[in-house]
């Protein structure tokens, strides 16, 4: 099989707006046709002081910690609390988590496999920022200039009545101003594919024809395919 750089693709979207469902049907999908797939969770293997930051951020605003489920229901308070001080925090710690993101990426292209996914990217904590900020917008742009840019970055976008339903955790008035956020940072990133609100199959249709639609990927599938059948054809 030719060699190839792994494809990188990367999802981002509000919490509930089903990315690990998203991510865990392509990756199924790629591994069926034979690629060496590998994801990698931004909170988990990029974020820097993660620990620091989820303790501090409990100490300090008294937020829920875990996950939120419908039948248990928590109440965060990390992202939501808004303020000048916070966004400078911000600013800081995402300058970090964009450096840290750069050389995960640039490990993950050397690795051989085909293809990398990134569960969240730099995106997702831009999304976190007032982008009608003239300030704020300038320092997302240069955020995305210094990590690399996926070959595919989804926006999962979701209603947030039930993007909540699936992951309450945050108020709803919150959930709508993130879903706001993040189509404004899509406008800014100008090449963001977005997947409109729709049924969990319906997605998952339209996340594998885009990938499977990208010439580069096509022909790993293609030549994965033809070294699959050369030992029955023999």
């Amino acid at each position: 099989m030719t060699r190839h750089n792994p494809f990188l693709i990367s999802f981002s979207g509000i919490d509930g707006a089903g990315k690990s469902t998203q991510i865990e049907h392509l990756c199924s999908r790629l591994r069926d046709a034979g690629l060496r797939c590998k994801v990698y969770t931004f909170w988990d293997d990029a974020a820097v002081l993660r620990r620091m930051r989820e303790a501090a951020g409990h100490a300090i605003f008294k937020g829920d910690r875990g996950i939120g489920t419908p039948e248990a229901p928590i109440r965060r308070r990390d992202k939501n609390v808004r303020s000048p001080l916070m966004t400078l925090v911000r600013l800081g710690m995402y300058s970090l988590d964009a450096l840290s993101l750069r050389r995960l990426i640039r490990r993950a292209l050397r690795s051989g496999l085909d293809v990398v996914i990134l569960d969240r990217y730099i995106y997702d904590e831009l999304a976190n920022l007032n982008l009608l900020n003239s300030a704020q917008r300038l320092y997302a742009r240069l955020l995305m200039g210094i990590v690399p840019c996926p070959d595919v970055a989804f926006l999962l976008d979701a209603d947030p009545v039930q993007a909540c339903s699936r992951k309450p955790e945050y108020p709803l008035y919150f959930v709508r101003l993130c879903r706001e956020s993040y189509l404004r940072l899509s406008e800014l990133h100008g090449s963001m594919m977005v997947i409109p609100p729709r049924s969990l199959s319906s997605a998952e249709t339209a996340v594998i024809a885009a990938v499977l639609g990208r010439a580069g990927l096509r022909t790993m599938v293609d030549e994965a395919g033809e070294q699959a059948a050369r030992p029955l054809a023999g």
